[in-house]
């Protein structure tokens, strides 16, 4: 079984899922100075009450206000993250490739070689979705292998490049699209010297001898995890993408 590769080049990932199946044409501020206060020095001699030895009231005033500012403070935090409008989804259908899924709102379309077609976030371009859709000789992805087979072989790829530090798969399904065609969904961490820790949701579905997949990557720093809203919205893309007969 011949194979070539494929790839999606976003910003630091490489989309390596199509270097697996058959018969694939390669693509040719500024912050107000916090106050200060002078340290407290409490001294007791033996023959002073342990009462006496406690700051004046002006010093406990001091520290009062200084733990109310601190407490208010992170309440206002906790507000601002509170407050962040959770990503709108729209659908974005490709009639002439075929296929169909959600995309959220704040992502901008951009023009790149190799992808079919690909969304970045306007604030980050490491976070991106993308779609590949190319040629193969099989007709399901049933006939090249069982989910699990796909991703050990996703991870092989991986694990071979360079820049990839590790890969480590987190789980693997399988679900039918509207038109009852098999699509694989994968999702994996991968670490690499090229833009660090990241989160990877891929789907793979095969229809009308035409291999799509779609690969959805997000940062997942330790200094900034992915959270649970984000996740949420990602996977819901993830679950959206399908084929939709050809125009």
């Amino acid at each position: 079984m011949d194979l070539h590769g494929v790839c999606i080049p976003s910003s630091n990932h490489h989309y390596s899922l199509s270097l697996l199946l058959p018969n694939l044409s390669p693509f040719s501020s500024s912050r107000k100075p916090t106050p200060h206060f002078p340290p407290l020095s409490i001294s007791c001699s033996s023959n002073v009450k342990w009462r006496e030895c406690l700051p004046s009231t002006a010093g406990r005033r001091v520290i009062s206000i200084s733990f109310l500012g601190f407490g208010v403070s992170r309440l206002l935090s906790m507000s601002e993250a509170m407050a962040e409008p959770a990503l709108e989804l729209y659908r974005y259908t490709d009639p002439k490739e075929g296929f169909t899924l959600l995309v959220p709102s704040s992502y901008v379309k951009v023009d790149k070689a190799g992808a079919t077609v690909l969304f970045e976030d306007a604030n980050k371009k490491a976070n991106n979705v993308g779609v590949v859709v190319d040629p193969t000789r099989i007709s399901s992805l049933g006939e090249f292998g069982t989910p699990q087979f796909v991703v050990d072989k996703l991870i092989q790829a991986e694990r071979r490049k360079e820049s990839t530090k590790e890969a480590e798969v987190v789980s693997v399904s399988e679900r039918s699209g509207e038109g009852g065609a098999q699509v694989y969904e994968f999702e994996y961490k991968l670490d690499s010297t090229r833009g660090g820790m990241k989160r990877v949701f891929s789907a793979a579905v095969v229809a009308s001898k035409r291999l799509y997949l779609l690969n959805i990557t997000h940062s997942d720093s330790a200094e900034s995890p992915l959270d649970m809203d984000t996740r949420n919205v990602l996977e819901q893309v993830l679950h959206s993408f399908d084929v939709v007969p050809l125009s």
